[in-house]
């Protein structure tokens, strides 16, 4: 067993039934640390974790509040606070379980091997917007945001068409198929993605920093692994960190 390991099996009693099954949804800001430390949590702890998908918000049957009203099982959610605090809206979270799991500035990303814009402060952004044409984002959190703040701020002509794809995954693949020349979204999703490079960060003044946060829910039919996952996604090991480093994230602060 691992140091992680070892931590958070001294953090948390075990689990009087045994090894359980738990189901996570989780959005995409959070995706490649999750997706790096959950053989080691399922090694470790001996617990089963089935993984769904789905945006922190928006509209449509990819969203997490979507599925989650409409009959979909889960026991924990990952995904944006802007996003979870709908949830609690809802009464879909149990009090008093939430954790801030890490944080993920927005940035923006072109084709593998397409010219790299400058885009450090606002004049250099609208710039680099209007010379793409062709933009593209996520429908959650980070692309309303552009649509409802940066957009607006910089007050950009109409050649300027801003595309909202339902997932990241979906922004990243119009920008490598050529529908956009440019895409935002938060450094999490972008850096993951293959066939696009990130070019930075948004300027600090548009710059949104989401919070990628776990939960466990209301309704959950095994809470108590629901909340050993959790644990052991909220340690400050090595391991741990150097994976939401890899992701351009950081521990939230404070």
């Amino acid at each position: 067993m691992t140091e992680h390991a070892t931590a958070v099996a001294a953090l948390t009693p075990a689990i009087a039934d045994g090894p359980q099954t738990i189901k996570v949804i989780i959005s995409g800001g959070f995706a490649a640390v999750y997706r790096d430390m959950l053989p080691e949590f399922e090694r470790s702890t001996g617990i089963s974790v089935e993984t769904g998908s789905g945006a922190s918000e928006g509209a449509g049957p990819k969203t997490i509040r979507h599925q989650l009203a409409n009959g979909t099982k889960a026991d924990v959610v990952i995904l944006s606070r802007e996003g979870l605090h709908k949830l609690n809206e809802d009464g879909r979270i149990r009090a008093g379980s939430e954790a801030g799991l890490a944080t993920a500035p927005l940035a923006a990303a072109v084709r593998t091997g397409s010219r790299k814009p400058d885009i450090g402060n606002d004049v250099a952004l609208r710039k680099a917007l209007i010379d793409a044409g062709q933009v593209v984002a996520p429908s959650s959190t980070s692309g309303q945001y552009v649509r409802d703040k940066v957009f607006p701020r910089l007050n950009l002509p109409d050649t300027v068409r801003l595309t909202l794809e339902a997932r990241g995954t979906e922004a990243a693949e119009a920008l490598r198929a050529g529908k956009a020349n440019l895409s935002i979204g938060p450094t999490s999703e972008l850096v993951q993605e293959s066939g696009i490079e990130v070019v930075g960060l948004l300027p600090p003044d548009l710059q949104l920093v989401q919070t990628f946060t776990a939960a466990i829910v209301s309704d959950a039919q095994a809470p108590e692994a629901a909340k050993r996952l959790i644990d052991f996604l909220s340690l400050d090991s090595d391991i741990l960190l150097a994976a939401i480093k890899r992701a351009g994230m950081e521990r939230p602060r404070g």
